[in-house]
């Protein structure tokens, strides 16, 4: 997943905490909210306005993240935990063919 697309795909799952985020789309999506926020965050109000439109679908991206690597949601609340956990691969089990 490009740059692009994860921001879109982010963007468009503004509030969605179900489901999965791979690695890239979230990597992605967080330089892009780092990058707007060391732009736009010296705007006073706007800079605070900003920063919470983007806060919600960065959290709901890290949520899907960690549903992704086979890990319940709630670990976001704990953040050194969690920043390791958004680096975990993708949960074998859900790729596994069983016959």
């Amino acid at each position: 997943m490009n740059m692009g697309l994860a921001i879109t795909t982010c963007l468009r799952k503004y509030a969605v905490f179900q489901g999965t985020a791979s690695r890239s789309e979230y990597w992605y999506f967080f330089l892009f909210y780092i990058i707007v926020e060391a732009i736009i965050g010296h705007f006073g109000i706007i800079g605070i306005a900003v920063e919470f439109a983007l806060w919600v679908p960065l959290a709901a991206a890290g949520v899907r993240r960690l549903h992704d690597s086979n890990h319940s949601g709630w670990w976001i609340i704990c953040p050194v935990v969690n920043f390791v956990l958004f680096c975990f691969p993708t949960a074998e089990s859900r790729f596994r063919l069983e016959f």
